[in-house]
């Protein structure tokens, strides 16, 4: 799961349904004279199948926005289904808004509620749609600012620039001449960062992503596959990266 693909659209979402968890339990009516103590969680109808049903579908569509691959079930996508248990949940507490019994009026429970889940039905629906509520919710960490001629950057794992014997190759002894690389291989494994969230594939080609890369980690290009590269993540696992454009090389 990657938190980075979360939209600010998602934050609109995630915020709704913490406002509707606590609207649930607030009061739902209020009338002179009486003191009503009812809440959501009064009756289980009302707590699980509409409150937490609201909560159900934020937490199905932030869910389905952190998978490196879209679920689905019974053919239907997490996020599609999320989407259509949030407007069920304001249509619902609209009516029950309008339709409050006689002689009492709607409370902090009610009133609150409706506007979390109509605020969480809007950001759900509206996000596909509005370029705004696309825009990344985390912004993205800002590349390593270059380092001087014979400066030496931060350590860290896998930095590039940490002191460290070539990969597969042997250290030189103290006065020794370079080995001379075979002219076929042209090839030489690098450190190198993502700009963005990008998938990792099976060298055996299959469609389905093993693993994500994330920005402001370094991998290692072990080898040219095609258009992309051989890389080994921080565990030993090796994979493609289909889409090597615009990464930054250590």
């Amino acid at each position: 799961m990657n938190i980075r693909s979360l939209t600010r659209g998602d934050g609109v979402v995630i915020g709704a349904a913490v406002l509707l968890f606590i609207a649930s339990f607030l009061k739902l009516y209020s009338a002179a004279g009486f003191n009503l103590d009812a809440t959501a969680w009064t009756d289980l109808g009302t707590g699980l199948g509409i409150y937490m049903g609201g909560v159900i579908g934020a937490a199905l569509i932030v869910v389905n926005r952190t998978l490196p691959q879209q679920r689905k079930v019974a053919g239907l996508d997490l996020g599609t289904v999320g989407v259509a248990f949030t407007v069920l949940v304001a249509w619902s507490l609209f009516w029950s808004l309008v339709d409050v019994p006689d002689g009492a009026s709607a409370a902090a429970g009610l009133i609150l509620g409706f506007i979390a889940a109509l605020v969480l039905a809007a950001g759900a629906v509206a996000t596909p749609l509005l370029p705004a509520l696309q825009a990344a919710l985390i912004p993205e960490p800002k590349p390593a600012a270059p380092q001087p001629y014979g400066g030496q950057p931060q350590g860290g794992y896998g930095y590039p620039g940490a002191p460290q014997q070539p990969y597969g190759g042997h250290q030189q002894p103290f006065g020794g001449q370079p080995q001379q690389q075979p002219a076929a291989a042209a090839f030489s494994p690098f450190w190198f960062a993502v700009p963005a969230p990008r998938p990792l594939f099976a060298e055996d080609g299959s469609p389905a992503p093993i693993a994500e890369l994330a920005p402001g980690v370094w991998y290692l290009a072990v080898e040219q596959r095609g258009q992309g590269l051989l890389t080994e993540m921080q565990d030993g696992r090796r994979g493609v990266l289909q889409d090597a454009s615009n990464i930054q090389r250590g």
